[in-house]
């Protein structure tokens, strides 16, 4: 599964580079196209002044998702989104966590064999951790989003 939606999330991972237009993307193409905003009113059945309301709800961060859907399509376009990992793909985002996870529990654990003297050693450590880690990717535990 987590190689398929890899797969799928793929063509958008160029999109990390991708800066938003301050004043938005219907604004932004709009203007491009020479398109005034009674135009784009008019495809959209509103007025000129609902054209500027949903202009500025996408430029704060408010905008509906259908209300892009529709607004794309009156601009003979594609409104396109995805959740794309900040930093790789998902299988690193989960190697990542799941690195993290053992080694809290790794350390942890240690620590506590430490107060008995029987702590491990530095490279017993580190190879604990990169088993559990193997471990907790392989059966994505739902602890690793704690």
């Amino acid at each position: 599964m987590i190689e398929q939606l890899d797969q799928k999330l793929k063509p958008f991972l160029k999109t990390k580079m991708v800066l938003v237009p301050e004043r938005g993307w219907i604004n932004t193409i709009r203007t491009t196209l020479n398109m005034t905003m009674a135009q784009l009113g008019s495809k959209l059945n509103i007025t000129r002044q609902g054209v500027k309301k949903i202009e500025e709800s996408e430029a704060n961060g408010t905008i509906t998702i259908n209300t892009m859907r529709e607004v794309a399509a009156a601009m003979d376009m594609k409104f396109v989104y995805s959740l794309v990992p900040k930093e790789g793909t998902i299988d690193d985002l989960i190697q990542m966590k799941a690195e993290k996870l053992a080694q809290k529990i790794v350390l942890r654990t240690n620590q506590n064999m430490k107060l008995e003297d029987q702590g491990i050693g530095d490279e017993k450590i580190n190879d604990t951790i990169k088993d559990l880690a193997n471990e907790i990717k392989r059966e994505v535990r739902k602890s690793l989003w704690d």
